[in-house]
């Protein structure tokens, strides 16, 4: 009895013949001496070949994968392919079966036997010599570069961020400082002369700078705005046409003593002249009193002046501060996108993308995967996450048909981001099942489920245990279940009828998803059917 039942979805791998050959140089060999695993594929036609690379040939290793050497004989091509295997431990090992792809068919080598030899030692002949001491040896570990690049990426970050924080602190001070009177600036800018150490360095013109700039920045803040960048002869001037006219009632002898000590300041500046340390302090204490005395002499501002030097400040602070706000972001930002930018060039710019923005298939194939086995009789398969049981409901004549139904799906749908399915079916009489005919039920399983425009080809597939089935593989169109978005995408499904049933595994990702298929192929390469014939 044929029987057809499509309740899920399925599969398909072939197994196409150019003859292919195999052969090694030696069966026997000693302990770490080498094998040449020659591999040779004739073609009649151009076809594109894939040979195994890595360590497909547990337990030996291979030292060595070399070109492919190509020769055309008569009407047809000679591909050969050579590696060289080695093993380190005695004992009889088996070079597994290889798998070839010639265009899109799949073909498997025969296994082979070798021995590997214990090298025989003749204790009487060779002479024996005492075990040699341990010797402590300096190792030097390869250079990663990798972490290297990220240590660089965070000291720069580190050292951007303590920058902008010391800057930040030194504005704020100097914000705060602005703040103050300017009667209490110049008394504090003369602490600060005071505290310095220029007389005792002899930097006299630094010192007479610093004491003609305070005397002159209290002037032109509170009488003469023009102070800063006047000679001491028309800051004098200017000074005498205040006392005149009554806008400052200070005193004459103590404008003479400033014109002294700023003359003094000049000559310190322009001629180098060096005054004593008692004249230089004497100095600093006559700009004191002649601040202290301006201030005195400094009518008491109009109710009017105290507000419009109220509101000029206000403003000029909130200037000062989105100037800071400003100057503190830039800064933040250049660091960031320095930053970024490193990080990018590291990275690529796709997966600097998924890493920091996150990829719901890029987590599934870094994070701990699973190994478990599904139905009865088991599939043994590898997944990045459990696969949940799920119950379907069958029909009366289903029931009468099927002894045992199984389904273990991961995922949100079959048109989610990345869908697993493994479904198990046992009849109630052993029944033979037409797998080519199961593809049409698998194909109509899906557009039940939202699919169309479904393209699918068909393979005949061997698991590496040697059970044998189909695979199906193509593409489909639908809308995501969460999105509501119309999608592409791909699907993989296996199928065989194993033990008087059925087996299908499924998977379905969405279209260019470079981490899905990755992941696909990992899950289809991992299926195994236990207690298979």
């Amino acid at each position: 009895m044929t029987v057809v039942i499509g309740l899920v979805l399925f599969f398909h791998t072939y197994h196409g013949f150019g003859q292919v050959t195999t052969a090694i140089d030696s069966t026997s060999i000693q302990i770490g001496s080498e094998i040449r695993y020659q591999v040779q594929v004739a073609l009649e036609g151009d076809e594109v070949i894939v040979f195994p690379e890595g360590q497909t040939f547990t337990p030996l290793e291979v030292i060595e994968s070399y070109q492919v050497d190509t020769l055309k004989h008569a009407d047809k091509i000679h591909i050969t392919k050579e590696y060289a295997l080695t093993q380190f431990d005695s004992g009889h090992y088996t070079i597994p079966r290889q798998k070839i792809q010639i265009g899109e068919r799949i073909v498997f080598t025969d296994s082979l036997q070798v021995a590997v030899r214990d090298v025989v030692v003749d204790t009487t002949k060779q002479k024996m010599y005492p075990i040699k001491p341990m010797v402590a040896v300096e190792y030097t570990a390869p250079i990663d570069w990798k972490k290297y690049a990220f240590w660089t990426l965070g000291i720069l970050v580190l050292i951007g961020g303590t920058l902008l924080v010391v800057r930040m602190l030194l504005k704020k001070k100097a914000l705060k400082e602005e703040e103050l009177p300017a009667y209490e600036r110049a008394l504090l800018a003369l602490q600060q002369i005071d505290q310095s150490d220029l007389l005792e360095k002899e930097s006299h013109k630094e010192y007479y700078s610093r004491l003609s700039d305070t005397a002159r920045k209290y002037i032109n803040e509170e009488v003469y705005d023009h102070a800063m960048e006047s000679t001491t002869d028309e800051l004098i001037a200017k000074l005498d046409e205040e006392i005149k006219t009554g806008s400052l009632a200070l005193d004459r002898a103590t404008v003479e003593e400033l014109k002294s000590v700023l003359k003094t300041a000049d000559m310190a500046k322009f001629a180098k002249s060096k005054p004593d340390k008692g004249v230089a302090k004497a100095d600093r204490n006559v700009i004191e009193k002649v601040i202290t005395e301006t201030k005195a002499a400094i009518p008491e501002p109009t109710e009017e002046e105290l507000w419009e030097d109220e509101a000029y400040r206000q403003e000029l602070a909130a200037r000062k501060k989105r100037q800071a706000f400003i100057i503190g972001g830039v800064s933040v930002i250049g660091v960031l996108m320095i930053s970024l930018l490193i990080f990018v060039m590291m990275k690529g710019a796709v997966e600097a993308k998924d890493i920091l923005f996150g990829h719901p298939t890029k987590e599934l194939a870094e994070g701990e995967w699973i190994s478990s086995t599904y139905g009865t009789p088991g599939i043994s398969i590898t997944t990045p996450k459990v696969l949940i049981r799920n119950n379907f409901q069958l029909t009366e004549e289903q029931r009468q048909i099927l002894k045992g139904n199984e389904t273990f799906i991961y995922g949100s749908g079959l048109l989610g981001d990345f869908y697993v399915a493994v479904t198990t079916v046992q009849f109630q009489q052993q029944m033979n099942v037409d797998l080519e005919k199961a593809v049409e039920g698998a194909i109509k399983g899906m557009e039940a489920q939202g699919g169309k425009n479904i393209t699918f080809k068909t393979d005949e597939y061997e698991t590496l245990g040697g059970v044998k089935g189909l695979k199906v593989y193509g593409e489909l169109e639908g809308t995501h279940p969460l999105t509501k978005q119309e999608q592409k995408a791909e699907y993989s499904m296996l199928y065989f009828a194993e033990q008087g049933g059925y087996q299908q595994i499924v998977v379905v990702y969405t279209k260019d998803d470079r981490y899905a298929k990755d992941i696909t192929e990992r899950v289809i390469n991992s299926v195994e059917i236990k207690n298979a014939d």
